[in-house]
């Protein structure tokens, strides 16, 4: 059986991705090998504090957006979120993070002969590192737009950190977030999470919750013909 693929598109600094983290990690096991996730990044934060200060402007700024941040942590008791987010912390842009991370899917590409993406989803390092990431922020407050925060990562995740460097400085690293927000905004991606499903047909946007992500795969499993439309 050719596996359902899955294109998913966040950011990191956002707490909706956040908390949907569990819901990818419960798909994968209810349907392992026959779902294929594809990671991708869209620009939701690269300008965090003009973003921040410009939306939250008349509702008190990084103070109103901490509270904010509070009652939506409030509703997912599966994800720890630091009470004073935003307010000690606040990362310039998740474009670094973001870069990060496609620097450690190149290393991790080389280190497997190309066949990274062939890896199931959570075993992926890329994908370990974007959960540190999340993790750092959302759970410690660490300023995760800090270079040296990414190296504390790597290291802690057994990544050579030089080999990772050398993809940032050779643009290698760049060139693929740049195909990733082209890719964003050609989908539709609105804003994340955004799962994209059936050639980009289906679209989930937002605070999706599993049992709909999960009917929307399942009825994949029985549309075998290719210009079959799908009842979800």
């Amino acid at each position: 059986m050719v596996p359902v693929r899955l294109s998913y598109y966040s950011d990191i600094l956002c707490i909706w991705a956040y908390a949907a983290q569990r819901r990818l990690e419960a798909l994968v096991e209810k349907f392992g090998a026959d779902l294929a996730i594809d990671a991708h990044f869209c620009p939701v934060f690269p300008d965090a504090w003009g973003k921040i200060e410009t939306s939250w402007k008349h509702r008190d700024g990084f103070e109103g957006f901490n509270r904010h941040i509070n009652e939506v942590a409030r509703k997912f008791p599966h994800i720890e979120v630091h009470e004073r987010l935003w307010l000690e912390t606040r990362p310039r842009s998740s474009a670094s993070a973001h870069l990060f991370v496609k620097a450690v899917e190149l290393v991790e590409a080389d280190a497997t002969g190309g066949e990274a993406e062939q890896l199931p989803y959570l075993d992926r390092l890329s994908t370990r590192a974007s959960w540190e990431l999340r993790r750092a922020f959302f759970a410690s407050a660490k300023d995760i737009s800090d270079w040296q925060v990414h190296e504390e990562i790597a290291d802690r995740l057994g990544i050579d950190y030089s080999s990772v460097d050398r993809k940032i400085r050779s643009s290698e690293a760049l060139a693929q977030l740049a195909a990733d927000d082209q890719m964003s905004r050609k989908n539709g991606a609105e804003g994340s999470p955004t799962f994209l499903l059936n050639e980009g047909r289906q679209k989930l946007f937002g605070n999706v919750g599993y049992r709909l992500l999960e009917a929307n795969v399942h009825e994949l499993f029985h549309n075998t013909t290719a210009n079959e439309a799908s009842w979800c």
